[in-house]
């Protein structure tokens, strides 16, 4: 196993010549550090199908199945697919997934700590990943903003971006949100939090998820402020152009590992909907999603 630098324009590490059926646990302790210090770590030239995927997520952690079976690989329920492509005639998996700023799960009551992607069929171009990481994006909001976070809740919810389902045409908006949240209660984290290996403070607030900001006691920090977050920190800025924001590529025979908790990410779509397919697990690392205070 060899570990470098990454390509020029990409951010990461890039490893090669990893085999997850015969890497020591030395070997993935290492990857795994590099993946909480360098945000993103590039396994390359790896060709295993899902079954294998689901076998390399289980060494760096407790794998979480997405809990939509839409989105189930037919075989492999641990793993989350995205894509465009018919396979026998039939829909596997939900194209165009992650067009919008969020971190994975953050809506679920234990968020986790690793994503690992592996694209199937990329196009000839406009594939890939924008990230923010929110303990820069933290580092860079003006220091009175810093203030207002200070021991505020920021509060998740999937309702914004639920795919609809077949059953759910013809149901009223009002009704089919209600059964969402009943399902999925929205959950509150601290809208600042220390990372539990690598002590940085970082922000965990997103657009996609977050829909609103309290105090301590509950009382809402008002739609404002939240603005002024995710402005501050990337989020609305249309053009990608932001200094917090940088975009990752990829290449057919990469897996991709990142630390949930300190990236935020969108997915860069094409826009000619060229065949295009990814399959992602994600895990648990036995520590809790923040250092407590």
């Amino acid at each position: 196993m060899k570990m470098g630098a990454p390509t020029a324009g990409r951010r990461g590490f890039v490893v090669e010549g990893f085999d997850h059926t015969s890497a020591t646990e030395a070997e993935i302790s290492e990857i795994r550090d590099r993946i909480y210090q360098d945000k993103v770590v590039v396994l390359k030239n790896q060709q295993i199908d899902a079954a294998g995927l689901v076998q390399l997520g289980a060494r760096f952690g407790e794998l979480v199945g997405y809990y939509e079976p839409i989105y189930q690989h037919p075989t492999e329920p641990l793993v989350f697919v995205s894509s465009n492509v018919l396979h026998g005639g039939k829909q596997v998996g939900v194209p165009k997934t992650g067009a919008f700023w969020h971190a994975d799960y953050q809506f679920m009551p234990q968020p986790f700590a690793f994503t690992v992607f592996y694209p199937q069929r990329l196009p000839g171009q406009g594939r890939g990943t924008y990230f923010i990481d929110m303990a820069q994006a933290y580092a860079g909001l003006s220091a009175d903003l810093q203030n207002l976070l200070d021991g505020a809740i920021a509060h998740h919810s999937v309702r914004r971006y639920i795919k609809i389902r077949p059953e759910d045409v013809y149901k009223p908006l009002g009704q089919l949100i209600d059964s969402v949240e009943e399902k999925l209660p929205p959950q509150s984290f601290p809208a600042v939090f220390t990372h539990p290996v690598t002590g940085e403070r970082q922000l965990y607030v997103s657009e996609a998820f977050t829909f609103k900001i309290t105090d301590a006691d509950g009382n809402d920090l008002g739609s404002e402020l939240l603005r002024r977050v995710l402005e501050e920190s990337g989020q609305l800025d249309p053009t990608f152009e932001h200094p917090n924001i940088f975009l990752n590529t990829y290449e057919l025979g990469d897996i991709v590992l990142w630390d949930n908790r300190t990236l935020i990410h969108r997915a860069l779509h094409n826009p000619s909907n060229s065949p295009v397919e990814s399959y992602r697990v994600t895990a648990l690392d036995g520590l809790p999603l923040y250092q407590m205070e």
